[in-house]
């Protein structure tokens, strides 16, 4: 899907079977495939070179093996899936300008089209370590929902922060207003919501680990705000297209399997 002139990349999904709220999920059936190869092979359209699975699990392993793709074995102690990404980087001894795309293992039904923009988004801004991707707010409901993350933006598109709560916020029009949450986003005011998709450069995948935690980070749970602690700069691919259904509970495990069942449905 991704266009003859789209950058070289290649595509990390961490996998871990721990999950508090739906343990083994990456291993859940999905149409008669484990969840993570489904995700392997929404990867695999995206034009990247490799797709390769990060995980310290030997069934996950096994699985994703005996679906035709690649597994790297990782240390059991990360402490977040970039972390293990940093080992499958090293292990794969990638230059330091190599572009990696993570892709959670619980997004079945990601767009392979949005992996290729999104990498291509960090191959055209080479002043920023790391490129993600967000897409306009159009329900007020969303933007004071605490579980939807906004992004406030500056001219080029670089992130100027991340948070839970509404950013930015549009003071005169909320004075205004009557209701304590209001109904309506005022006309042009540009908020986002970030969508949990990245592109790394492997040079900071190999610094990541060495980045202490930023208070920021620990008060908004958010581990996007490290980077920007430190000084590192994000890219951020608009598109108007809303995030595809993840898996957390069980719940979307099986709106997941009711979409895949649909005739003419994604897989």
């Amino acid at each position: 899907m991704a266009s003859p002139a789209a950058p070289s990349f290649i595509v990390l999904i961490p996998a871990r079977k721990a999950s508090s709220r739906l343990p083994a999920k990456v291993l859940a059936d999905l149409a008669g495939k484990p969840m993570v190869v489904r995700v392997a092979e929404q990867a695999a359209q995206s034009g990247a070179g490799a797709v390769l699975v990060a995980t310290d699990d030997e069934e996950i392993r096994a699985a994703v093996e005996a679906h035709g793709y690649r597994a790297l074995m990782t240390r059991a102690d990360h402490p977040s899936g970039t972390d293990r990404l940093s080992e499958a980087a090293q292990q794969l001894g990638l230059a330091d300008d190599a572009i990696v795309v993570n892709v959670q293992g619980d997004e079945p039904l990601i767009s392979p089209l949005l992996i290729a923009e999104v990498a291509a988004e960090l191959a055209r801004r080479p002043d920023c370590a790391i490129a993600t991707a967000c897409h306009p707010l159009t329900e007020a409901a969303e933007m004071f929902n605490p579980n939807i993350v906004k992004v406030a933006l500056d001219a080029r598109n670089t992130a100027l922060y991340f948070s839970r709560a509404p950013i930015p916020w549009a003071r005169d029009a909320f004075a205004a207003s009557r209701e304590v949450l209001p109904r309506a986003i005022p006309d042009g005011l540009p908020i986002y919501r970030h969508m949990g998709l990245y592109a790394y450069r492997t040079a900071f995948l190999r610094t990541y680990p060495t980045l202490a935690p930023a208070p920021i980070e620990q008060f908004e749970a958010l581990e996007q705000l490290r980077a920007l602690w430190h000084g590192y700069k994000i890219a951020v691919h608009i598109t108007a297209a809303t995030a595809a259904p993840g898996v957390d509970t069980p719940a979307d495990l099986e709106l997941v399997r009711s979409l895949l069942a649909r005739p003419g449905g994604p897989g």
